[in-house]
């Protein structure tokens, strides 16, 4: 009697997991349809030869994938856009860290309104966001008005089309993300820990830098991968505040496929960039993994 009522039947446990694969089949569907099919299709396409004015011959050849490894060009924009993800990811852990923590532990009655401050840009259209920053880091715009007004340059500063301005376009738009998960993580720290730490005599330096911050550090981890993988494979953004010329991984594979039709270097260059952030969800997996272990 004790054993069955220790142990649920076999048949109910394989109810369970029917039901269970059934909630999944409609998320599984479309992860094949909308993520594997385009992905299978590209990897043989990313072998074939293709000659301008021709277009996509028969044949095999690893030539686009030694190009992307070799040719100084591919590089100079695979290191650019990871230099602009990780950047974009501190700058977003920086800035949101703070404004979550306040939004998780403080009662104020101003946080209502920072909550809605911080989710109001997602409710907004990204194109209608970037355009807005185009308007603001022009040479007439707002922010060089203010730096000349305040003296602190003669001539407008260049921040369209460069590093720097989709630095700060790509930082405010992925701020909110990083902001609510953060919130997430800091709430999920019990109270009760980091009031033990200020009893036994710690500041609430201490007590942040030693107890709160590597209670959060899960969430921090997840933040930071979130952010990072979509301000690498971001399009809108970078296509817009980055003009034609200055170019990141997705917009050399945008026009790879859609100006110059070269489709099989198009299909290299997106399964590179795949690659790279499978890669890094699953050294994050195995990060969270150990991380999660030590809290």
């Amino acid at each position: 009697m004790g054993a069955r009522g220790r142990h649920p039947p076999a048949r109910g446990r394989g109810v369970t997991r029917g039901r269970g694969w059934g909630l999944l089949a409609p998320s599984l569907l479309l992860l094949l349809v909308a993520f594997l099919v385009p992905v299978g299709m590209m990897v043989p396409t990313s072998f074939r030869p293709y000659v301008p004015l021709v277009g996509i011959t028969r044949g095999f050849t690893a030539g686009h994938y030694v190009k992307l490894v070799t040719d100084l060009y591919y590089l100079e924009i695979i290191g650019r856009t990871l230099a602009l993800g990780f950047t974009v990811t501190l700058l977003t852990l920086v800035i949101g860290y703070p404004v979550a923590f306040f939004l998780a532990r403080s009662r104020s009655r101003w946080r209502s309104w920072l909550t809605i401050l911080v989710v109001f840009p997602l409710l907004l259209n990204l194109v209608v966001r970037t355009f807005g920053w185009i308007a603001l880091l022009a040479q007439n715009g707002l922010v060089n008005q203010a730096l000349r007004a305040l003296g602190l340059v003669d001539a407008p500063v260049k921040l369209l089309f460069n590093f720097a301005g989709l630095l700060i376009g790509m930082t405010h738009i992925f701020l909110p993300f990083m902001v609510l998960v953060l919130i997430g993580a800091i709430q999920n720290i019990p109270r009760d820990v980091e009031d033990a730490s200020r009893v036994l005599g710690a500041s609430w330096g201490a007590t942040f830098v030693r107890v709160t911050l590597p209670l959060s550090a899960p969430g921090i981890l997840s933040g930071s991968i979130l952010v990072f993988v979509l301000a690498i494979s971001a399009l809108v953004t970078p296509r817009l505040l980055g003009g034609p010329t200055y170019r990141v991984m997705s917009t050399l594979i945008y026009d790879e496929f859609l100006q110059r039709l070269n489709w099989p270097a198009g299909s290299a260059q997106a399964l590179l960039l795949t690659v790279m952030v499978l890669a890094l969800i699953l050294i994050s997996g195995i990060l969270a993994r150990r991380v999660g272990a030590r809290v």
